[in-house]
């Protein structure tokens, strides 16, 4: 769980910080569905518990683990957007698309990207989290079930001596 928790969750810190400063931030929750379900069915394949209720319980957890580490990761990209940004972009880039007069402020700036920040890394928390257990579910159904668990072979009773 664990294992799987911090693999996923370096891969989607550089993804969604990649993401979130290049692209847009609010595209995060679409790299969570494939990091949630990879990370859940890895947990699954690292651990390999021995019920549905332990696989789904394990795929969450990492699920989760990894929804943090790109909560970290989308907090630092906006911090690096609201560096970049300043009114006088913006004012230009809303007059090209055809709003005029569009006033802004850097404190106005700040608060939306940290904002926005907080409210997608917390949605994608959860939503990892969600996709992990499906993650565990699916391991199970496809590899758990056909999983020997390891169990001693009984042992022969032996006689009474008189």
């Amino acid at each position: 769980m664990v294992k799987s928790g911090l693999i996923f969750g370096v891969i989607s810190v550089v993804f969604i910080l990649g993401l979130a400063v290049f692209i847009e931030p609010v595209c995060a929750p679409c790299l969570g569905l494939i990091l949630g379900l990879s990370a859940g069915y890895m947990a699954g394949v690292f651990d390999k518990p021995t019920n549905s209720g332990e696989s789904t319980k394990k795929g969450g957890y990492t699920g989760a683990i990894v929804g943090a580490f790109g909560f970290v990761g989308g907090f630092i990209g906006s911090v690096i957007n609201g560096m970049i940004l300043n009114p006088g972009n913006i004012a230009s880039f809303m007059s090209r698309i055809g709003i005029n007069n569009f006033v802004i402020s850097q404190a106005q700036i700040w608060a939306s990207e940290l904002g926005f920040a907080v409210c997608i890394g917390l949605f994608d928390i959860l939503w990892m989290a969600l996709l992990g257990v499906a993650g565990g579910a699916l391991w199970y159904q496809l590899q758990g079930k056909t999983h020997a668990t390891t169990t001693l072979p009984p042992k022969q009773s032996v006689p009474p001596a008189y």
